[in-house]
């Protein structure tokens, strides 16, 4: 195991290679010189553009997620009030609504011919809502990005939240601070590493994004990525475009793992947990902070999905089938290759504990932007003069979504190997066991529920990834993620509803699942 595992790490990270390759070409000093000029172009006419609507994007959904991710956490660790049990693990069902389909139902949903304007212009009796601001726009995206997004933030908090529970506030209200004194003064710098951690994964999820930016006429790295390359044919402009987005993942990342480095686990203390029992106006006000959110980041999107399939009625369009069927064969291959290969670095990790810095790399992958990501592989392909495998395989596919989702599986299989103890490989070596053995024998039968898990997420993960997919698949391959991006940019809104609705319903699996979780603990 040890002497494939480093190469094989390595043949994981060549499209970061890709990204440097188109620089040392054998065009030598005239790649350079136009390099350079594609560069001041860049500079000149968009390149400022695109970072100041980025660091709007950045800014905004991150005072987003704050708010929504943070709040209901607080509110769900710390009160009891009527619809707590329900809340607490339907605030996770946003995650099941890809961005891009929540930008296409939050415009449908908002627009002039949208049910909301139009109940509004005949309750009023007025042609025109002067005062209705306009979906498509910068506000919009910011808006529906911190309503599909705040679950990581909620999920990491409300944990951290609830270990340290009423004692902190307790402690506050004996100094003389009030409730709310103590949760800013205490509370909240306490839990700021999580906060961060959360927050810093719904932003990575916000820069990978191409699908809603671009319905909403953003101008992004990600969508200039793409204007580069399939508008103008311009690799070089590309390439720098992903290099510069990917200098934004590299410093949200490295806040990211700084933030989790701070991060301490303890035992929680003995005896019942001090939570509070609300009632009135402030249970009230609890019930329509959580159901607003839930209402706004899942119920409406779903109204609005429903509505649109009921629109297009019986008829299905003749080409579902085929991209239901690319959808599922390639995120299938894919979850079982990153499942064999999770198992396979895990487990080499086990035998080998100096090789832990190997997964810790792999990890990088799931940060890497689907654009960015691409335009390496692309990149890279077009070095060796092989870009022509594209058109003839999906291999080129499915090595993208491994680099890009092993990570998640890598976890889900190192957590269960955590979970076995070491003395049972001494027991099966006693035996006369080898190593291979042992994991056939031994391990394999005991992470079938982890395997699981991580197969489901590699499989959910692919059937929701757009920017990567528009680039490399083959021709005439279009998953349900494609399908709906091109019927939302031939404004076919009605069309998009049976893909649109699949993909949330392939992706409320695992969301369900983790909801099961919650609601045990």
């Amino acid at each position: 195991m040890k002497p494939i595992m480093v190469p094989l790490a390595v043949f994981l990270f060549l499209p970061l290679f890709g990204l440097v390759m188109p620089f040392f070409s054998p065009a030598g000093a005239g790649l350079d010189v136009q390099a350079t000029s594609t560069l001041s172009h860049l500079w000149s006419f968009v390149l400022g553009e695109y970072i100041v609507t980025t660091l709007a994007l950045i800014f905004g959904v991150g005072a987003g997620v704050f708010v929504l991710g943070v709040g209901n956490a607080w509110i769900i660790a710390s009160y009891d009030f009527p619809g707590k049990k329900i809340f607490q693990w339907a605030l996770i069902l946003p995650l099941a609504v890809p961005a891009y389909v929540m930008a296409y139902l939050f415009v449908d949903l908002l627009q002039f011919s949208g049910p909301i304007q139009t109940a509004l212009r005949i309750l009023l009796g007025t042609d025109a809502l002067w005062f209705f601001p306009d979906p498509r726009s910068m506000a919009g995206a910011i808006w529906s990005f911190s309503f599909c997004l705040y679950p990581y933030v909620y999920l990491i908090t409300r944990t951290a939240f609830i270990e340290r529970s009423r004692r902190l506030i307790e402690v506050s209200e004996t100094l003389g601070y009030s409730p709310f004194q103590g949760f800013i003064n205490l509370v909240l710098p306490m839990a700021r590493p999580a906060i961060f951690a959360g927050m810093a994964l719904a932003l990575m999820e916000v820069l990978a994004d191409f699908g809603a930016v671009s319905y909403f006429g953003v101008q992004t790295f990600a969508t200039g990525i793409f204007k580069a390359w399939l508008s103008f044919g311009d690799r070089l402009a590309a390439v720098q475009l992903a290099l510069g987005l990917l200098s934004f993942v590299l410093l949200i990342f490295f806040v990211e793992q700084s933030s989790r480095s701070k991060l301490r686990y303890s035992s929680p203390s003995q005896g019942r947990s001090l939570i509070k029992r609300l009632s009135g106006k402030k249970a009230f006000f609890a019930f329509a902070f959580c159901g607003g959110t839930i209402l706004c980041g899942f119920l409406l999107p779903a109204f609005a999905l429903l509505q649109l399939l009921l629109k297009q009625g019986l008829s299905v369009d003749i080409r579902y089938l085929g991209w239901l069927s690319n959808s599922l064969s390639v995120a299938s291959l894919t979850a079982v290759i990153s499942v064999a290969l999770a198992i396979f670095f895990a487990y080499s990790v086990r035998v080998h504990a100096e090789l832990n810095w190997v997964n810790r790399l792999l990890s990088f992958g799931y940060a890497l932007p689907g654009a960015v990501l691409a335009i390496g592989v692309l990149s890279f392909l077009e070095f060796f003069q092989l870009a022509w495998w594209m058109s003839a395989s999906l291999l080129v596919l499915v090595y993208a979504y491994l680099v890009r989702f092993l990570s998640s599986s890598l976890q889900s299989v190192e957590a269960g190997l955590s979970r076995i103890t070491p003395s049972m490989d001494g027991s099966a070596a006693l035996l006369g066991l080898s190593k291979s053995q042992i994991l056939r024998r031994v391990h394999i039968p005991l992470l079938k529920r982890s395997l699981m898990t991580a197969g489901l997420f590699v499989f959910v993960d692919v059937m929701k990834e757009l920017p990567a997919t528009l680039l490399l698949r083959p021709f005439n391959f279009d998953t349900l993620a494609v399908a709906t991006y091109q019927l939302a940019a031939d404004e076919r809104l009605a069309e998009l509803a049976l893909p649109s609705l699949t993909i949330v319903l392939v992706s409320l699996l695992p969301v369900l699942l983790l909801s099961r979780v919650i609601s045990k603990s």
